[in-house]
């Protein structure tokens, strides 16, 4: 069997995102996101949350600058607001810009995940691809992002178990934070593209959220997804 979660990042960074990633998740295949804590728009989001409990909700980590020795006490921070928002554990756990790449970072992190029993993405049984992104080199692809895109991206990404594909779908507004900002309305296109769902399941794959893991292990349809990645 093939299994693909739909994780749309950056939940909370302000109200246009938190509706894309809604309408992406009721009208298209985004079945989990992450949130950033201390971003204006949290509290929405986690309101959208409550209104929509399919939806998978994570932890988007923000460690962008922080020295290596003080990632431990704001991961713990970040955890800590997260629950006090949401009433609940986050279903994974992920990091902006995906700092967690970093060994300085991913050494502290990893640790956390398994003593919480939360999986880290890339380091869990999920695999995680990131290919679905309309910035290359400094330049704006939407060809990349495209339900096309998408497609061949399914076909070369998405094997036999369980994998994570990882989007940005939103609405931007004046002012929005972040250079990557007209693609999230292509993205989101995309992502509620007509056809799309029928195209994934004709290929074999089984759309799931994070939150569908522990029923799934329970099963024995999946491996264990906390911990270290094989």
């Amino acid at each position: 069997m093939k299994w693909l979660i739909v994780t749309g990042d950056d939940f909370g960074i302000s109200r246009g995102v938190n509706r894309g990633i809604v309408e992406a998740h009721l009208g298209g295949i985004v079945t989990s996101t992450s949130l950033m804590v201390d971003r204006p728009a949290c509290e929405e989001a986690v309101a959208l949350a409550r209104e929509h409990p399919t939806l998978s909700v994570g932890l988007h980590l923000e460690l962008d600058g922080v020295a290596p020795e003080d990632v431990p006490g704001e991961i713990e921070r970040q955890h800590t607001r997260f629950v006090d928002l949401v009433g609940s554990a986050p279903t994974h756990v992920d990091t902006h810009h995906d700092v967690h790449r970093d060994p300085r970072i991913l050494s502290h992190l990893l640790p956390w995940g398994r003593r919480v029993g939360v999986p880290v993405r890339g380091h869990s049984g999920v695999r995680h691809f990131s290919k679905f992104y309309g910035q290359w080199g400094g330049e704006t692809h939407f060809e990349q992002i495209g339900v096309e895109g998408l497609l061949r991206l399914l076909d070369t990404e998405v094997g036999e178990g369980m994998t994570e594909l990882n989007c940005h779908p939103g609405y931007v507004e004046p002012g929005f934070p972040s250079s990557y900002a007209a693609e999230r309305e292509v993205e989101l296109r995309t992502l509620c593209g007509p056809g799309l769902r029928r195209a994934i399941l004709e290929r074999g794959i089984r759309l799931i959220g994070f939150r569908d893991l522990p029923a799934l292990a329970a099963a024995g349809s999946t491996a264990s997804v906390s911990g270290d990645a094989a």
